[in-house]
């Protein structure tokens, strides 16, 4: 639009009345997201910018495509964007991603979330775990000073499977088998005194020494001091790799003790078991082939990490093409 018409259009907008401003406000307001995710898109870009395909930097503007500049590589003649290799690569509606953004900080279910944005459910869920792909691996490097270590267990779901594996059985059912199974997946919870979190889904049943080197040993600290419950797991973890270990018999109703002047407890990790569960509920149900994603989204949220739109759509799209 030329300058002339629009400064005619902008001096009638006063003469509106309020249908129509609201009109006029709603077609203005997917042009401004899609304003604001390319910008963030722009800043977020890596410095040193190279071919997904080739890692050769040398590369020329070639056009633009779905609202992002092309690149054409030199070296292997790929052409690709600043989101090629990313987890949002070839998602659509763009404009909708910031408001998105904000659905996954308010914690709604999938047909709220589809609602609220106006998509598909199906495209709600696929976003959902595009943009928890890099947030579930948003974690400290390590773990330090006094570190708590627990383990949970929920029911295991196929939720979604057009097939199962097992006799299918109620929502909300009971496991078959009493106590600790392999219908239960194991959930890791290591947290340091500073509120630094750790957390992966071993697997099937009881823990494990295999499972705690695994997904423990290399974000804890040499020094660190590993606090747990009696489970004969973490014990025979630390003597094998020389930590130094505390327990606290919650069987016999030990909650707390002191070695020296340090509290010796496991209340922290025990108070984020409860409030990852609690905040599951909220899913009715969650696939149990997709719990590394919630348990990444509870982290960004716990705390408040993560409270603007904008900072979660940073880590969703995380590097762009290093």
């Amino acid at each position: 639009m030329k300058a002339p018409r629009f400064k005619g259009w902008f001096a009638k907008l006063p003469s509106l009345n309020l249908l129509q401003h609201r009109r006029v406000l709603e077609g203005l307001h997917p042009a401004v997201g899609l304003d604001q995710v390319v910008t963030l898109i722009s800043e977020v870009r890596a410095p040193r910018r190279c071919c997904p395909r080739c890692g050769n930097e040398r590369c020329y503007r070639h056009g633009f495509a779905n609202d992002l500049q092309r690149y054409r590589c030199c070296a292997c003649g790929r052409t690709f964007n600043d989101l090629t290799g990313t987890p949002l690569a070839r998602l659509r509606l763009k404009a909708k991603w910031l408001a998105y953004s904000q659905v996954m900080l308010d914690s709604l279910s999938v047909r709220k979330a589809a609602d609220r944005v106006g998509v598909h459910r199906n495209t709600a869920f696929r976003w959902r775990h595009r943009f928890l792909h890099w947030a579930k691996l948003d974690r400290p490097a390590a773990l330090n000073g006094i570190v708590e270590a627990g383990e949970t267990f929920l029911l295991e779901s196929q939720k979604g499977s057009r097939t199962l594996k097992r006799p299918p059985r109620r929502r909300g059912g009971r496991a078959a088998k009493r106590g600790i199974s392999s219908e239960l997946d194991c959930i890791l919870v290591a947290r340091d005194r500073n509120g630094g979190t750790i957390d992966a889904v071993t697997g099937r049943g009881a823990l494990t020494v295999a499972q705690l080197e695994r997904d423990l040993l290399p974000r804890l600290d040499v020094q660190a001091l590993l606090v747990s419950n009696s489970h004969v797991a973490y014990r025979a973890f630390a003597r094998k790799h020389r930590i130094g270990h505390a327990a606290v018999n919650l069987r016999a109703g030990v909650r707390l003790r002191h070695l020296g002047s340090r509290a010796i407890h496991v209340q922290n990790v025990h108070a984020y078991h409860q409030r990852f569960k609690t905040w599951l509920l909220r899913f009715h149900g969650v696939a149990s082939c997709y719990l590394p994603n919630y348990l990444g989204w509870r982290w960004a949220l716990d705390g408040e990490r993560v409270i603007a739109p904008e900072h979660l759509l940073r880590i969703a799209v995380r590097v762009i093409n290093r």
